[in-house]
C-alpha cells in the first residue's frame, strides 16, 4: 500500500463506530520463581511462587483492545461475564470512554468468566490453566444479548463477530438471532471470525485461518501444519461456492489471500527477523481488516492494514500485545515482506530455464535490458571470508552468555544458540555494525552478562573482525605467496562472468556489508577491483549509510523510477535482493555453496526467494545460457566506463 493511502485511511480510524459481539476473555500471565518453592505442608508438594502477575483482555477482549489501539471512536462490546473476579477484572480493563460495556452482560449462574492463565518459567510457558469450559447461556440470557445488538446496531459502522470457545455465547438459539439480524441488515459489514462455527454465519464476510477454512470443507489438519497450497486452493473454490461474501485466509509469514467477487489475491507475508509471539495475532489482524473496511476501503487494501497490524502486535512478547496507528505506519515505512514461500520450501517445485540450473523463481519475462549491476561481494563474488557465520556464531554465544558459557543449561544454550543462528540468518549482508547492534540487544534480551561488562557495536565489532580476520589474513598470505589463486576463492565462472558483463558495457558496482577499505583491498587481491571501475562500496562506520541503500537510490536516481528495470542485483543475502526489489529492479539470488565454490546452498536457496529474488543460480558456470537468460547476450548499448 503506498505511503499516502496508508495514511489517510489511518487517519480516518477516529471517526469509526465498531461493535464486537464475541467470547470475551482474560488473558493473565503469572511469572513463576521456581527459586522461591516451599515444599507444602498440608501436601508435602512444591509450591508455585508468582513473582509478579499481568492481565490482558483475550478472545472478543483483546479484538475490542486493539480496535481502541488504532483510534477507533466507539466500541460497544456485546458478550457475557461471570460473578467473579477474573470477571471483574476484565471490566476494569474495559473501563475506557472509548468502550461502550452496555451490552457486556452478568450471568450469575452456569457461567464462569472465560480466563486463561499462563504460567511462565524463565519466559517459557507451562500448562495452561483455562475457566468457563463449562458455561452454559441461559435463554434469557441470550434474548437479552440479542435485544441488545439489535438495538445498537443502526448506529455502528461494522460489526466484528468472534468465537473463541465452544461453550461460550454461540448457541444454536444465538445463533439463529444473530442470523436473522444479520438477514434485516444486509447493506451493513458482519465480519466473523471463528474457530469452530464459521459456516453457521453464511450471512457474514470471514476472516480465518488456512486450517480452519479448510476445517469448514471437511478437511482436518493437526496445529502448526501447513495447508499446501494446491490444497488451499481447492478449498478456496469450495468456499467461493459456498458463500457470495468476501473472505480472507490467513497462513501465518506466509501472508494472506483475499477472494472478493470470486477473484483470488494473494498478500505477502512480513518478515520478522525479531523474536515473536502469535497469541492474539488473528485478533490484530482482525482488527485491522475491520477498522480499513469501516472507512470505506476496498477488502484487497484493507487486508494490508489487518497484515501491518498483525507483525506489530506478535513483536510483544508474554502479553496479549496491540498495536497502534502509529506503531502500524511505522512498520510499514520499512516493512520486509516473504516472498513465494511455498516454492521456497519445496525444492521440487523448482522450474529451471532450458534445462539449466537456473531457476526461474517468478521469470523475468522480455521488457528488460541491464545497464547496471550491482554485486555483494561474500559469498557472491570471493569466498575469501567464507566461514564468517561460524566464526560469528560462537563470537556471539560466548559474548551473550558470558560467564555462564561452560555452566548453562541445556535448556538456555540451546535458546541462545536458536536465536543466534536465527539472527545471523535473517541479518546476512547487512553491515556488520548493525549486526553488531544487533548482538548489543541480544545480550541485554537474556541478561546474563552484568550492564557494566556490556560493550557498544563497536567493542562486539572489534572482537568478531579480529577473529575473522586472523582466517581472512591466512588465505591472502597463501595468495601472495603463490600457494593458492584468486580462482581458489571465487565462485565458480564469476571472473568469466564479470569480464564478459564489462565488455557488453554494462555498469558494475559492489556493494557490500563489509568495510569499504577491506572490499577494495579484497576485490583488488582477487583481480577483478579494475572492472568496478572505482565503484566499490561498503560500510563507512556510519549504520545510517547502507551501502547497498545508497547504491541504489542513487542509479535509481540517474536513470529514473521509470528505468528501474534496466537494474539488477546479484546476491547470496537477503538485504540486496529485497532492496533492489523494493525499487522495481531485478533480483538475482546465487545460492553458492561457499566450499565447493560451485553448486547449490539450499538452505541459501529458501533465504532468498522468500526474500524476492527472481530468479536463483548457484554459479555462474553455465555462462552462456546465464547471459542469455538475463538477455545481456546481445549487444548492448556500450556506456563509456568512467
Amino acid at each position: 500500500m503506498k505511503k499516502c493511502v496508508l495514511s489517510e485511511c489511518l487517519e480516518k480510524f477516529s471517526k469509526v463506530k465498531i461493535g464486537i459481539v464475541g467470547d470475551f476473555c482474560l488473558d493473565a500471565y503469572w511469572h513463576l520463581n521456581e527459586e522461591k518453592s516451599e515444599i507444602s505442608v498440608e501436601t508435602g508438594l512444591p509450591t508455585r511462587a508468582v513473582e509478579n502477575q499481568s492481565y490482558f483482555p483475550g478472545g472478543a477482549g483483546n479484538v475490542a483492545a486493539n480496535i481502541k489501539a488504532l483510534g477507533a471512536q466507539k466500541i460497544t462490546l456485546f458478550g457475557v461475564l461471570g460473578c467473579d473476579p477474573f470477571g471483574q477484572q476484565l471490566r476494569s480493563l474495559l473501563c475506557d470512554s472509548a468502550y461502550c460495556t452496555d451490552g457486556l452482560l452478568t450471568q450469575d449462574e452456569n457461567w464462569s468468566s472465560h480466563c486463561y492463565i499462563k504460567p511462565q518459567v524463565d519466559g517459557v510457558e507451562q500448562n495452561r490453566i483455562d475457566f468457563g469450559n463449562m458455561n452454559q447461556l441461559s435463554l434469557q440470557t441470550c434474548a437479552n444479548l440479542l435485544k441488545l445488538i439489535e438495538k445498537k446496531l443502526p448506529e455502528l459502522d461494522l460489526v466484528i463477530i468472534n468465537q473463541q470457545v465452544m461453550n461460550g455465547i454461540h448457541t444454536q438459539q444465538f445463533i439463529d438471532g444473530l442470523n436473522r439480524i444479520i438477514n434485516i441488515y444486509k447493506d451493513k459489514i458482519f465480519l466473523i471470525d471463528s474457530r469452530d462455527l464459521s459456516d453457521k454465519y453464511p450471512g457474514c464476510w470471514h476472516k480465518m485461518n488456512d486450517i480452519e477454512a479448510a476445517r469448514v470443507c471437511g478437511e482436518q489438519y493437526n496445529p502448526g501444519d501447513v495447508v499446501p497450497l494446491d490444497r488451499l486452493d481447492a478449498i478456496i473454490s469450495k468456499l467461493r461456492d459456498k458463500w457470495e461474501t468476501p473472505f480472507f485466509i490467513t497462513r501465518g509469514d506466509r501472508g494472506c489471500i483475499a477472494v472478493v467477487d470470486g477473484q483470488k489475491s494473494h498478500l505477502p507475508g512480513i518478515l520478522l527477523s525479531d523474536p515473536i509471539d502469535t497469541v492474539g495475532a488473528g485478533d490484530a489482524m482482525l482488527a485491522g481488516i475491520s477498522m480499513a473496511l469501516a472507512v470505506g476501503h476496498k477488502p484487497e487494501l484493507a487486508v494490508e492494514v489487518g497484515n501491518l497490524t498483525s507483525a506489530v502486535c506478535i513483536k510483544k512478547l508474554q502479553q496479549t500485545g496491540t498495536a497502534t496507528r502509529e506503531e502500524v505506519s511505522e512498520l510499514a515505512a520499512g516493512a520486509n515482506y516473504v516472498f513465494n514461500p511455498d516454492k521456497a520450501v519445496n525444492f521440487r517445485s523448482a522450474e529451471y530455464f532450458k534445462g539449466s540450473e537456473i531457476e526461474a523463481v517468478e521469470g523475468l519475462g522480455s521488457g528488460f535490458e541491464i545497464e547496471h549491476i550491482i554485486f555483494d561481494h561474500d559469498g557472491t563474488l570471493s569466498v575469501l571470508r567464507e566461514g564468517w557465520e561460524q566464526v560469528m556464531e560462537p563470537v556471539m554465544m560466548e559474548l551473550i552468555l558470558g560467564e555462564s558459557l561452560k555452566t548453562a543449561d541445556e535448556n538456555l544454550f540451546n535458546r541462545v544458540q536458536e536465536r543466534v543462528r536465527k539472527f545471523i540468518d535473517d541479518s546476512t549482508g547487512i553491515q556488520t555494525l548493525i549486526q553488531m547492534q544487533g548482538l548489543v540487544k541480544l545480550v541485554k534480551e537474556f541478561g546474563l552478562v552484568p550492564e557494566s561488562q556490556i560493550l557498544d557495536e563497536h567493542g562486539y565489532k572489534k572482537i568478531y573482525n579480529d577473529r575473522l580476520m586472523l582466517l581472512v589474513d591466512e588465505r591472502m598470505v597463501k595468495m601472495k605467496k603463490g600457494e593458492l589463486t584468486p580462482e581458489d576463492f571465487a565462485i565458480k565462472g564469476a571472473h568469466e562472468f564479470l569480464k564478459f558483463c564489462h565488455q557488453k558495457g554494462i555498469r558494475l558496482y559492489l556493494a557490500s556489508g563489509t568495510d569499504e577499505d577491506d572490499v577494495i583491498t579484497e576485490a583488488k587481491a582477487m583481480g577483478y577491483a579494475d572492472l568496478f571501475e572505482s565503484r566499490i562500496y561498503g560500510a563507512v562506520g556510519d549504520v545510517t549509510k547502507e551501502a547497498k541503500r545508497i547504491v541504489m537510490d542513487r542509479i535509481i536516481q540517474d536513470i529514473g523510477a521509470q528505468n528501474s528495470n534496466k537494474v539488477m542485483a546479484i546476491g547470496d543475502g537477503p538485504v540486496e535482493i529485497r532492496e533492489v526489489r523494493k525499487r522495481g529492479g531485478l533480483a538475482v539470488g546465487i545460492a553458492s555453496d561457499e566450499v565447493r565454490r560451485f553448486g547449490l546452498n539450499q538452505q541459501k536457496r529458501t533465504r532468498l526467494i522468500r526474500a524476492g529474488a527472481h530468479a536463483v543460480i548457484s554459479d555462474y558456470s553455465q555462462l552462456n545460457i546465464l547471459t542469455e537468460f538475463l538477455h545481456i547476450n546481445k549487444e548492448s548499448v556500450c556506456h563509456t566506463h568512467s
